[in-house]
C-alpha cells in the first residue's frame, strides 16, 4: 500500500502546499485548526481540486494536473469519515449502509453484504433505528460500516472523535484501533489531539500553515520534533531560544543557562525544548539552582513553575510536572535534566 501526495491549492491568503508519502499503516496528521489537514483529505478524496500537483494511490493516479487526470470522488475508491459522520437522517441504520453498496445491483447480495457488515460493527438489533436514536459511538460505527462495506483502498478519518463526549473517546479509540487493524489498508487519521494520535497511529505528519513540517514514526517525532511547531503540538511546554556554543552544548539566554546535549548540535539551531516531566531532583547533569514561581494543581499531577537562578526576571517560567503520588515536602533548590532529554530545534 502506498500513497503519494504532492499538491498545491490557493485559498484566499492561505496556500496549501503539501508533500508526503505514506506506506502501509495508520498515518496521523496533527496540526492546529486551519492548518490545512481537512483540506488535504478533501483533495485526496476528490472533494476539492488542487491547483497543481499529483496524488497517486497504490500506483493509480487519482489526480495529475500536468496529465489532466482528475478522477471523480466515486471513482477513487476512497472512504471518507466526516467529523459529523454524514449519516442520512431520514434513513435507518440498514438503509445508510445499503447506500454504500450502490454499485451492487443484486438486491439479495446487497442485503447479505450489509448484514455481514452490521454484524461486524456490532450493530445487530439497530438495523431499523434512525441516526437520532443512536448514541455517538453507534453513529460512528454506522458511518464506518457504510464506508467499509465498499472496501475502499484508503480510509480518511477527519477528527473522528470530535463529536463525542470526552469520557467516551478513549473507549471508542480502542474499538476504532482494532477495526483499523482488521481493515488492514492505508488510513489517514486527522486530529489536533496529540494523545489520540500517539495511541492510534504508526507514523505522523505534523502540519503548520499549509505544509508538512515533520514526518516520521510517531515515537521519533515525539522524541525529536526538530522544529518549534512540532515540539509545541506534541505537548512540549518548555521551548526557549538557544544558540550553539560547542559541539554538544547550547546556551539559553532567557534562562541564563548552558546545557550539555547528548546529540551533536548542528548549525542552524534556533531553540531547545524540554518536556515538563523530564526534570529530576537526582540528575546531576545540567543541574542549576532554581527559584520557585507557583504551583498549579491538575486532576492527577502538580505543575511547579520556576526560573533558573540567572534567568531574565521577565522570562516565561519553566514547567516541571510530577504525579500526585510523588511526594515533595518543599520545592527543591536545584533540578537537573539528562542530556538525552534536551530536544534540539532548528
Amino acid at each position: 500500500m502506498s500513497l503519494i501526495v504532492s499538491v498545491k491549492k490557493q485559498l484566499g491568503d492561505f496556500l496549501l502546499d503539501v508533500e508526503f508519502e505514506s506506506e502501509a499503516g495508520i498515518l496521523g496528521m496533527l496540526g492546529a485548526s486551519g492548518c490545512g489537514k481537512s483540506m488535504t483529505l478533501k483533495c485526496i478524496a476528490g472533494i476539492e481540486t488542487p491547483d497543481e500537483g499529483r496524488i497517486v494511490l497504490n500506483g493509480v493516479t487519482l489526480f495529475d494536473k500536468e496529465k489532466q487526470i482528475n478522477r471523480k470522488p466515486q471513482q477513487r475508491n476512497v472512504g471518507y469519515l466526516f467529523q459529523n459522520y454524514g449519516l442520512f437522517p431520514n434513513m435507518t441504520v440498514e438503509q445508510n449502509v445499503l447506500c454504500g453498496l450502490w454499485r451492487v445491483k443484486n438486491r439479495g447480495r446487497k442485503k447479505q453484504l450489509a448484514g455481514k457488515m452490521l454484524r461486524r460493527m456490532r450493530l445487530t438489533g439497530l438495523e431499523k433505528h434512525f441516526p437520532h436514536e443512536l448514541s455517538g459511538g453507534q453513529q460512528q460505527r454506522t458511518a464506518l460500516a457504510r464506508i467499509l462495506v465498499t472496501e475502499p483502498e484508503i480510509l480518511l478519518l477527519d477528527e473522528p472523535f470530535s463529536a463525542l463526549d470526552s469520557h467516551l473517546r478513549v473507549q471508542l479509540e480502542v474499538e476504532m484501533k482494532d477495526l483499523l487493524r482488521e481493515y488492514g489498508k492505508d488510513v489517514i487519521f486527522v486530529s489536533h489531539n496529540r494523545d489520540e494520535i500517539y495511541r492510534s497511529c504508526d507514523t505522523l505528519a505534523v502540519m503548520d500553515q499549509g505544509q508538512v513540517v515533520r514526518h516520521d514514526t510517531v515515537k521519533n517525532v515525539f522524541r525529536r520534533p526538530l522544529n518549534r511547531q512540532a515540539a509545541a503540538l506534541t505537548g512540549c511546554k518548555n521551548i526557549a531560544a538557544a544558540v550553539k556554543t560547542a559541539e554538544r552544548q547550547v546556551y539559553v539566554p532567557d534562562w541564563g543557562m548552558h546545557f550539555t546535549t547528548a546529540e551533536p548540535v548542528e548549525d542552524g539551531l534556533t531553540a531547545i525544548g524540554i518536556r515538563a516531566h523530564y526534570f529530576n531532583t537526582k540528575t546531576p547533569a545540567n543541574c542549576r539552582q532554581i527559584h520557585f514561581v507557583e504551583k498549579v494543581e491538575e486532576p492527577f499531577e502538580w505543575i511547579y513553575k520556576f526560573r533558573y537562578a540567572d534567568a531574565k526576571p521577565d522570562s516565561t517560567p519553566v514547567w516541571w510536572r510530577i504525579t500526585k503520588e510523588t511526594k515533595i515536602e518543599k520545592m527543591p533548590d536545584t533540578l537537573g535534566i539528562a542530556p538525552q532529554n534536551i530536544m534540539l530545534i532548528y
